[in-house]
C-alpha cells in the first residue's frame, strides 16, 4: 500500500507550507491524480484521513482529488487525444475488446500511446 506512503509525504509537504506561511490550520487540500499513477483513491483518501488526525493543523483539513481524462497519441496520424474512461455500464464490453477497443477520434486507428498521467500533483492549499 504505497498509498500511506505518498499520503505522508503529502502531509509533510502541507505542513512545510504551513510553517512557511505560519500558517496554523490547513482547512482544504486540492491535488490531481494521474490516471495511470497506479493511486487507489479511496486508499490514498484513508490514508490522508488517518495521518491528518495526527497533527493540529491538519485536523481538520478536507482532501478534494481531481483525475483528469487520459490524454493518447495516435501512432498512425500524430494526433493527441483526450479518451474518457469507459462509464462503468462500458468497463465490460471494454474488458472482452481489450485495450483495442479505444480508437483515435481523428483517423480510427487503435494504435494508442498514453501520455502523461502518472502524476501527482498538489494544486491548491488553504490554510489560516
Amino acid at each position: 500500500m504505497h498509498e500511506l506512503s505518498l499520503a505522508q509525504s503529502l502531509i509533510d509537504q502541507l505542513l512545510e507550507l504551513a510553517g512557511e506561511h505560519q500558517a496554523v490550520r490547513i482547512n482544504r487540500v486540492v491535488v490531481t491524480l494521474g490516471p495511470f499513477s497506479g493511486i487507489v483513491q479511496d486508499s490514498f483518501a484513508f490514508g490522508f484521513n488517518i495521518l491528518k488526525a495526527e497533527r493540529p493543523a491538519t485536523r481538520d483539513a478536507v482532501l478534494e482529488m481531481e483525475t483528469p481524462d487520459p490524454e493518447y497519441s495516435c501512432v498512425e496520424c500524430n494526433t493527441l487525444s483526450v479518451i474518457p474512461f469507459p462509464r462503468q455500464s462500458e468497463r465490460l464490453e471494454l474488458a472482452r475488446c481489450g485495450l483495442a477497443a479505444r480508437k483515435c477520434p481523428w483517423c480510427g486507428s487503435n494504435r494508442l500511446s498514453s501520455r502523461g498521467g502518472t502524476e501527482l500533483i498538489l494544486n491548491q492549499v488553504e490554510m489560516e
